[in-house]
């Protein structure tokens, strides 16, 4: 890119704003900042009169939210979600289509995402060519992603139980979100809790994360996620079929997995009719 690069700020927070573009300012000097935004809709059309090459969009904004503005510009733009959520970052941030920063703004974080972002757009065409060859619009799979993260955050605004979404898993030298649905059990190890989920392969895996067990459940749908033991949780979903013993207790035999989970006492009642 041989022009300054330019940026579009939206925020619902007057204060958040210029917060965020001061860190800019330091963090990233060439980096022009050519409108600020108070909502989602007023983002989309501030986009459209300024076409700027990188776009910080709050999630959570009054009308229009952020989701859905980062729907429209689609890849028209680098775009980058700002949130005190950390639980709503999609697959599609891992996967680099989409990046975040949580609020308050860490500077160390914001100086990785800058890194990113300058690289992307050193090798990027302008968001005009973009268009011109018909890539505006996003992956669809990004934009699956996006549309079920827009249609959770109505469901909060109606004031619905906020069940978590994604769990974040340190695994080796990177950070994994995974997807609630594809978790397939979770077992308490004394300060950490062991996550066992199936991964975009298809194939079995498991990974360590700094929550208590006790901590985690009470963020997962009941109806979805049943404790069976003091320590373990199963998604019924994953759930090949149960075994019962003579002595009140059962085990939980899972689908594509070689695990077999404990029943004890306290929970057989659930299984009494499988």
């Amino acid at each position: 890119m041989s022009r300054a690069p330019t940026a579009l700020i939206a925020d619902d927070e007057p204060l958040l704003r210029e917060h965020l573009a001061a860190l800019l300012g330091r963090l990233w000097p060439e980096l022009e900042v050519v409108a600020q935004a108070r909502n989602g809709r007023e983002a989309v059309e501030l986009f459209e009169r300024h076409a700027p090459d990188v776009v910080f969009l709050d999630i959570h904004m009054p009308g229009v939210n952020g989701v859905e503005a980062a729907r429209a510009i689609g890849r028209r733009a680098q775009v980058v979600f700002v949130t005190a959520y950390d639980q709503y970052a999609v697959q599609a941030f891992e996967q680099g289509a989409i990046d975040y920063v949580i609020k308050p703004f860490d500077a160390q974080r914001l100086e990785d995402t800058v890194q990113r972002l300058r690289e992307r757009c050193e090798r990027a065409p302008t968001p005009a060519a973009e268009a011109a060859d018909g890539g505006a619009a996003l992956d669809p799979a990004v934009d699956a992603l996006l549309g079920r993260l827009s249609a959770r955050l109505h469901e909060l605004a109606q004031g619905r139980p906020a069940w978590l979404q994604w769990i974040k898993a340190s695994v080796g030298n990177s950070v994994r979100l995974i997807p609630v649905e594809q978790v397939h059990y979770l077992r308490s190890d004394e300060k950490y809790t062991l996550v066992a989920w199936r991964d975009d392969s298809g194939q079995p895996a498991e990974a360590l994360i700094s929550m208590p067990l006790k901590s985690l459940l009470a963020q997962l749908d009941a109806k979805q996620f049943v404790q069976v033991h003091r320590s373990v949780v199963v998604n019924l979903r994953a759930i090949s079929h149960v075994k019962r013993h003579d002595n009140e207790t059962a085990e939980v035999h899972l689908k594509g997995r070689g695990e077999v989970l404990p029943v004890s006492r306290n929970y057989v009642h659930l299984f009494r009719q499988m």
